[in-house]
This record gives C-alpha cells, structure tokens and sequence, in this order.
C-alpha cells in the first residue's frame, strides 16, 4: 500500500483529473500458428483433460495459447505473452474469454501455467517467461515439456520468499501440481492420429491415486469396453445355464 507521505510529495491533481481507462484495442490473435501439429494436439489434450477433471469446480477456468494482458505499458509495447496452457481458480463461471485480461479478472493472474518446449521457444520458456510468471503473475506452478523429448518435463512451485523451487519428480517421474491437485506425467500413445504410425510421449494429467486422466472419447471408449465385457460374461453365465444367448 502506497504510503502518505509518497502521496505528499507529488502536487494536488487537477479537479477534472481521471483516473486512465485501461485499453481496449487489445489483440487476440498474432497469426501466428503452433509450433506443430503435435504441440496443438498436446495443448488441446491438457485443456479438455483438466477440464475433465475440474468438472466439479464450475468457478475454473482453463485454456491455452491466448494471450495474457496484465498492464498498460504491455500493451504498448505489443509484448504479447500467451501460455500454451493456463488454469485459474475461483473464477467468475460462464465468461467468454478471448484472452486472458487481468484488469477484467479482478486482478488475478493464472494459478497453473504449462508450456510446450520447441527449438525456438526452449530459452525463453526457460528464461523471460519464467521470470515473468515468477515475478509478474506469482503464478503458483510452472510447469515445461517439449512434445518430442520425453525427459523434458520440469517444473517449479513458488516460494514467496526465494521465489520458483524446482519440484522433485516421484519414482514415475511425475511431478505433483498442489493448485489442480493432480500430477503430471508422461502417457505413451497414438491421440487424434499423431504419430501416423505407433505411438508417441503426452504429457498428461493424473489423480491422486495415480489413475490417468480421460479424455470425453477415452471415457466413451472404457465405458463401451466395460459394457461389452459385462454382456461377454452374461452370455458366458446363459450357456452354463442351458440358455442360447441368441434366442433371447
């Protein structure tokens, strides 16, 4: 809080003095397309899965690759800072966001923040960004991972007093997220048709008792599995008993 005495000495305002309106000819969009097909894909299976698992939690609000305006002098300067993955809790439900606007959140700044790693992103994902979340936003979790290295995953907790901590993996290599309350951890596997052909590392979300985090389509899909076994083991338990399943 700004003190009385800083307040002094600067001279009175004018009577008809204002305080500045924020901007509103913000950018939403650079054109500026993903790194690869496998980085939207990876971006896109962190956002539908924590939504999947903040199903519970209407006042969250999770998204990716839209830019974050936090002050005037950023806008300016057309500073643009998008975050391949963000979440916030405690959020007004129900909004639609084109972006992440600080001074149209009541001030609050991303609590989980994930980037995806590329050749021409790694140093300052590394760097400027991570500075930026540390000492601008107090983003509470900062998490990387380059979609084509497996052992990239890295991430930190903030400390208030000596600012980011590096987290210690667990005997999975899984790192813990205290916001969301999840892990995050590797999955090998074939999603949307990426890799052509066999698999590839994901980064994904995980519960507290180690299950992954579904997908819609990978729910579907156990759901139907589940059902299919269970008719399996009903015609099963009929033909012991005398019965055709088929004449049912």
């Amino acid at each position: 809080m700004v003190s009385e005495v800083a307040f002094s000495s600067h001279p009175p305002l004018p009577p008809d003095w204002e305080v500045p309106t924020p901007p509103t000819d913000l950018i939403f969009d650079d054109g500026e397309p993903l790194e690869s097909n496998r980085h939207r894909i990876a971006m896109n299976v962190l956002i539908r899965s924590a939504q999947q698992a903040l199903i519970s939690r209407p006042d969250s609000f999770v998204g990716g690759n839209m830019f974050v305006y936090y002050s005037r002098q950023q806008v300016m300067n057309r500073d643009f800072r998008g975050p391949d993955f963000l979440a916030v809790l405690g959020v007004e439900p129900n909004r639609e966001r084109q972006g992440w606007v600080i001074w149209e959140e009541s001030g609050r700044y991303p609590d989980v923040i994930i980037e995806l790693l590329s050749p021409s992103t790694a140093a300052i994902d590394r760097g400027a960004k991570k500075d930026l979340y540390e000492r601008t936003f107090r983003t509470p979790d900062y998490f990387v991972f380059d979609p084509f290295n497996p052992d990239s995953l890295a991430g930190w907790r903030l400390d208030l007093t000596h600012g980011y901590q590096p987290l210690t993996p667990n005997d999975r290599g899984w790192l813990w997220c205290e916001t969301l309350e999840l892990w995050l951890g590797t999955w090998e596997g074939a999603i949307d048709r990426e890799p052509i052909s066999g698999s590839c590392v994901w980064l994904r979300f995980y519960t507290p008792q180690g299950d992954l985090v579904l997908l819609p389509e990978e729910q579907a899909q156990q759901q139907a599995e589940q059902e299919k076994q269970r008719a399996e083991r009903l015609a099963a338990k009929l033909r012991e008993l005398g019965v055709d399943p088929s004449d049912l």
